[in-house]
């Protein structure tokens, strides 16, 4: 890379860590361990995401996970659980602004796990780690009723994701699931099947992480009642025979 390429690439990253650092009030550590997140996964061989531009990590990845700050259930929240968490994402950024929370990084994928151990490595994570086993499995054992967050990102729709997040979920805990654009069909189905699985939906914000981000929305979803018996189904029953269909 050219110097001057470089000169602008490092400064963009800057930009775009600066503003999300004035926005919801990070200090110098967490801005040098994002730092260190984005030149790490920048320079992983084996990252399973599309997304290895220093520019677009910091935009697409990091200020993206970091807009779910504006919710005070995400601030407030101690127990994390990210589902299918794919490269760390939103779970690495959340755990670096987020120091006095545990969050659990599940991914059914080893492979996938070694990469997010690595970015934990590189980026001295401490409050964060790798679960190598699907969200049925976890919330069938340690993970059930135990967390006050379920975060979710590009891994299914909401009639999907309601079911993996219930079980996971203390009482009065919250689903936020990342979105694009929002669908009338999707969000109700979504709907009819946290109705089955004890959550209700509270709100859908949509957000701008980024200066030339469009159609990017948090759907925000609390537990209201006990998830009933039979849940979790087995593992890629949900996916394959989504509930509110």
């Amino acid at each position: 890379m050219k110097r001057g390429s470089w000169i602008a690439e490092r400064s963009s990253v800057e930009r775009s860590l600066a503003a999300g650092g004035r926005r919801f009030g990070l200090g110098g550590l967490e801005l040098e361990r994002l730092r260190a997140l984005i030149a790490a996964l920048a320079a992983e061989p084996h990252a399973p995401t599309a997304v290895r531009d220093p520019v677009e990590i910091a935009d697409r990845h990091v200020a993206a996970a970091l807009a779910a700050l504006e919710l005070e259930s995400v601030r407030a929240a101690r127990r994390i659980v990210d589902v299918g968490s794919g490269a760390g994402f939103p779970g690495l950024p959340l755990a670096i602004a987020l120091p006095a929370a545990c969050i659990d990084l599940l991914e059914a994928s080893r492979r996938k796990c070694g990469v997010i151990e690595r970015l934990i490595a590189a980026a001295t994570v401490s409050n964060a780690r790798a679960v190598a086993t699907r969200a049925e499995t976890w919330a069938d054992g340690e993970g059930r009723d135990a967390y006050d967050l379920v975060t979710v990102r590009a891994v299914a729709g909401l009639a999907v994701l309601v079911e993996y997040a219930a079980p996971l979920l203390r009482p009065g805990g919250v689903l936020v699931a990342w979105k694009g654009r929002r669908e009338a069909a999707e969000e109700r189905a979504g709907a009819a099947a946290a109705a089955t699985v004890g959550l209700g939906p509270v709100e859908v914000i949509g957000v701008k992480p980024f200066p030339t981000a469009h159609d990017h929305h948090l759907h925000v979803f609390a537990k209201v009642s006990t998830t009933p018996p039979g849940f979790p189904r087995r593992p890629g029953r949900a996916a394959k025979r989504p509930l509110g269909h």
